[in-house]
C-alpha cells in the first residue's frame, strides 16, 4: 500500500500562508533543498486542493497532479486532473494502486479530512521561526484527536526546525 504524507512550511503559530496566500516569510536553505530533494524521490503522485492549487498556478513536473474541487467544472491545467468527487475515496483507491508515494501539499481542509479518516500516514513539517499572528491555518479544528510518533527531527541552520512524524491510526480505522 503507497505511503501518503502532508505537509510543507509552516510558522510557530500553526499557518502555511499570510491571509492573502502570501508566503513572503519563509526560509529556504540548501538544507531545506536536500530534504526536499531526498522526498521528492520518494513520490509519484501530487494532491492538492484548489486554493492551494489556484496559488500555484502550475503542476508539480516529474510526477501526477491531481487538484480536488467540488466547484472546478473542469481539469484545471494542462497536466493537472480533477478530482470532483470525495477526496477519501478517491486516496483510498490510489493508496491501493501500485506506484510511490503520495503528497497530499497545502490544502490544511483537505488534509483535515483525510487525516480524521485515517488516510495520511506521515505529516512532515518545516517550522519557521516566525509567528504570523494570523493566515491560512496549516491544521483546522477537528472532530477528533489525532496521536502522532516523531520519525524524525533535524535543528536546520536557518534556524528552522524539520520534523516528521508517522500518524498513528486508530485500528477500527484502518
Amino acid at each position: 500500500m503507497r505511503k501518503v504524507t502532508f505537509g510543507g512550511a509552516n510558522s510557530v503559530d500553526n499557518f502555511f500562508a499570510r491571509k492573502d496566500d502570501a508566503v513572503d516569510w519563509l526560509k529556504w536553505s540548501p538544507e531545506v533543498a536536500e530534504i526536499s530533494n531526498e522526498y521528492w524521490k520518494t513520490i509519484d503522485t501530487v494532491l492538492m486542493g484548489r486554493r492551494t492549487f489556484e496559488v500555484a498556478k502550475s503542476a508539480y513536473p516529474g510526477v501526477k497532479n491531481y487538484v480536488c474541487s467540488r466547484t472546478l467544472k473542469h481539469d484545471p491545467a494542462e497536466n493537472v486532473e480533477l478530482v470532483s468527487g470525495d477526496a477519501a475515496d478517491f486516496v483510498r483507491e490510489l493508496k491501493n494502486q501500485p506506484g510511490k508515494g503520495i503528497c497530499v501539499i497545502g490544502g490544511g481542509l483537505l488534509a483535515k479530512s483525510l487525516l480524521e479518516v485515517g488516510l495520511i500516514d506521515e505529516l512532515g513539517m518545516n517550522i519557521q521561526p516566525v509567528l504570523l499572528g494570523s493566515g491560512i491555518p496549516l491544521f483546522h479544528q477537528m472532530e477528533k484527536q489525532i496521536d502522532l510518533e516523531l520519525l524524525e527531527s533535524k535543528v536546520l541552520k536557518n534556524g528552522c526546525v524539520y520534523v516528521l512524524y508517522r500518524v498513528l491510526h486508530d485500528v477500527a480505522q484502518s
